[in-house]
């Protein structure tokens, strides 16, 4: 069974930082570009940030320059660094491969950003 688990997130002020991690099991995802997205309520689930398989990156302008995306394909997991964190950029945190598969969502990880 394919699963891809999210941790990392939490409570932060303004400023602050977060570490957000994926751990993929059940198959490599090596061979995939990987993505974090984020969703609030209400709102669609959008692409924040993505790596291919060789490393190249995007990133969404609203989180350029604060978010890194980086990747371990020896232990399958995905990393998202979060600086410089803003009350806009709470909500819950997927990683998916992109573009997104149904079946591969997660539970996600809920990172609020408030004082």
């Amino acid at each position: 069974q394919v699963q891809l688990v999210e941790s990392g997130g939490g409570l932060v002020q303004p400023g602050g930082s977060l570490r957000l991690s994926c751990a993929a099991s059940g198959k490599s995802f090596s061979g995939y570009e990987m993505g974090w997205y984020r969703q609030t309520t209400g709102k669609q689930r959008d692409l924040v940030a993505s790596i291919t398989r060789t490393g190249n990156t995007y990133y969404a302008d609203s989180v350029k320059g604060r978010f890194t995306i980086s990747r371990d394909n020896a232990k399958n997991t995905v990393f998202l660094q979060m600086n410089s964190l803003k009350p806009e950029d709470t909500a819950v945190y997927y990683c998916n491969v992109f573009p997104s598969i149904l079946e591969f969502w997660g539970q996600g990880t809920q990172v609020t950003v408030s004082s």
